[in-house]
């Protein structure tokens, strides 16, 4: 089911709650933009996936990457199914099906959804043909492999404080990991629908 509510498809929907005032004043409206959604748990505690071929003088770097992915929740949006408490773990890390939506579903029907993005280093479908530097600033900086703009939905801000020991730490364990095959959708730009499941911050859904 789309986002125009069209066709026979039951797609799942997912919303946040905006302000709350902005909640009440679209409520005296004839359009009701939530009426369609209920609440869902996102599953925001996983277990980072097992690296594997670590040489001997990596262990202490790449055990502590491991330990940061988990502390930093990475495998909730990255992680097939995660966002909709349901986590595929034989795609841990492998990159989310289901989008995140970056406009308000208050003001528009059909909102800008990111998918985020593979992070084994599948050369493909994933970060096996990015150089280290692309994954730290990724990390840092929001920065994507190509182009100026910062990842949206990216927590960035908060993560531009990790040291670069620790940086380098999870740019290690991700390097450790087995590549994982898995091509997530197309981002969509707002106004345009899609027939994809996606979240707006985990908080709604919708009914049907």
């Amino acid at each position: 089911m789309n986002l125009s509510h069209e066709g026979s498809d039951m797609k799942i929907r997912l919303a946040a709650l905006a302000v709350p005032l902005l909640v009440v004043a679209c409520a005296t409206d004839s359009y009701d933009p939530l009426k369609d959604y209920q609440e869902v748990n996102a599953v925001t505690i996983l277990d980072a996936p097992t690296p594997t071929g670590i040489a001997p003088e990596n262990r202490a770097l790449v055990a502590r990457g491991e330990y940061l992915v988990e502390l930093l929740g990475c495998g909730t949006c990255h992680t097939d199914g995660a966002l909709l408490g349901e986590p595929v773990m034989s795609r841990s890390l492998a990159g989310s099906g289901v989008g995140i939506a970056y406009t308000s579903p208050l003001e528009n029907r059909n909102p800008g959804v990111v998918f985020a993005p593979n992070i084994t280093p599948d050369r493909d479908t994933g970060i096996g043909r990015w150089t280290d530097n692309e994954i730290a600033a990724a990390v840092k900086t929001g920065l994507g492999r190509h182009g100026p703009q910062a990842i949206l939905v990216m927590p960035w801000q908060a993560y531009s404080k990790i040291s670069d020991d620790d940086t380098w730490a999870i740019v290690g364990y991700l390097r450790s990991l087995d590549p994982v095959e898995h091509q997530v959708p197309t981002d969509v730009s707002p106004g345009k629908s899609t027939n994809e499941d996606f979240v707006y911050f985990g908080v709604y859904r919708n009914r049907e």
